[in-house]
């Protein structure tokens, strides 16, 4: 067994969590039911890894081997990376009738005809999903199976979503994938965040949402006889009006999980009194980024809670409709900003 193949195979081993070790080892087959039984899951992870390192050598495991191993971890394990979705468009005739294989074989002759050294791993997972990783090489040195890029393809959808695309490669897979999927263009749509399964339920509309009937209005105190009942019964009420305007506003289900959303300002700056600033041509750049481990559920309990004001602003309440995190306030109006394809 080749030292790059051992070095590859224990850093894999490392990143999987002792508790799902076993499952994870069952799911890639690469060991017997013999040397499953003869692990002892219970021991130290040096102990365990080193045993199944001995049997991956027994074996003869190849770099293969290990990619597979890797993608089962990551396919276990994806709110481990950052995720930017992208949309296709310009669906040709014939994409509806798209299949795996076909996509599969199209998508690797042509990314292996524009660069040389490239690997590429393919995995069809239970939820009609396609995952893609490649290792990316050059015309000169062998791929680097440590930094490599994942694609998440839905299958019967215009969206893709990726992890870890570097700029220098972009074109490639962008060429690769409109030509594999059948489209004319790909484009980030400027939603980001680490949790996949919520990106897909937002571009998906797969969870509950909300439908205002009526246009939200600001609460107002009410002067009624419930008043002269007590400060507590006023409270109660007003936490109520509250629930009802952030369960209009959000929905009364959980909410997609998104880590941030990020809002830039380039707008003129008008200040009669700072003549410096108002006169310069260029326009004001600024950025506020809001951060939660779930943002819009944070944003919806602030609400709920009277923290923050009611109805809140369209910029934060659209965000599930709009199925975007990261926006460009400019003189036009909110948007998102024009990025190249991946």
């Amino acid at each position: 067994m080749e030292d790059s193949v051992i070095t590859f195979l224990e850093k894999t081993l490392q990143r999987i969590p002792s508790s799902s070790l076993k499952s994870i080892l069952s799911e890639w087959g690469f060991l017997s039911a013999e040397q499953l039984q003869d692990l002892h899951f219970q021991q130290s992870k040096h102990i365990l890894h080193n045993k199944v390192l001995a049997f991956c050598e027994e074996n003869g495991v190849r770099i293969r081997h290990v990619i597979q191993l890797d993608m089962i971890y990551n396919h276990e394990y994806p709110n481990k990376r950052n995720w930017s979705v992208y949309q296709f468009s310009g669906q040709q005739d014939d994409a509806l009738v798209l299949n795996v294989t076909e996509f599969s074989q199209k998508f690797k002759v042509n990314l292996k005809d524009l660069l040389r050294h490239v690997s590429i791993g393919m995995k069809q997972f239970e939820d009609d999903a396609v995952w893609i990783r490649v290792a990316w090489g050059d015309n000169f040195t062998k791929p680097n199976q440590f930094k490599p890029t994942y694609v998440v393809y839905q299958l019967q959808t215009p969206y893709v979503f990726i992890s870890n695309l570097n700029v220098k490669h972009r074109p490639l897979l962008s060429q690769a994938l409109v030509i594999a999927t059948k489209h004319d263009e790909i484009k980030e749509i400027q939603l980001r965040g680490r949790c996949l399964k919520s990106l897909k339920d937002l571009v998906l509309r797969r969870y509950k949402q909300s439908f205002q009937t009526h246009q939200l209005k600001p609460l107002q105190e009410r002067n009624s006889p419930e008043r002269d009942q007590g400060i507590v019964h006023e409270h109660a009420k007003r936490l109520a009006d509250l629930k009802e305007v952030a369960t209009q506003t959000f929905g009364d289900g959980p909410l997609p999980k998104l880590e941030t959303a990020v809002f830039k300002l380039e707008t003129k700056f008008k200040d009669p009194e700072n003549r410096i600033l108002t006169n310069r041509p260029e326009p004001f750049r600024c950025a506020v980024k809001f951060s939660s481990p779930s943002f819009l559920e944070s944003l919806k309990s602030l609400v709920t809670l009277g923290i923050a004001s009611a109805p809140v602003s369209p910029l934060l309440s659209s965000i599930p409709q709009k199925a975007r995190n990261h926006f460009v306030i400019s003189e036009r109006g909110p948007g998102v900003p024009s990025t190249p394809a991946p």
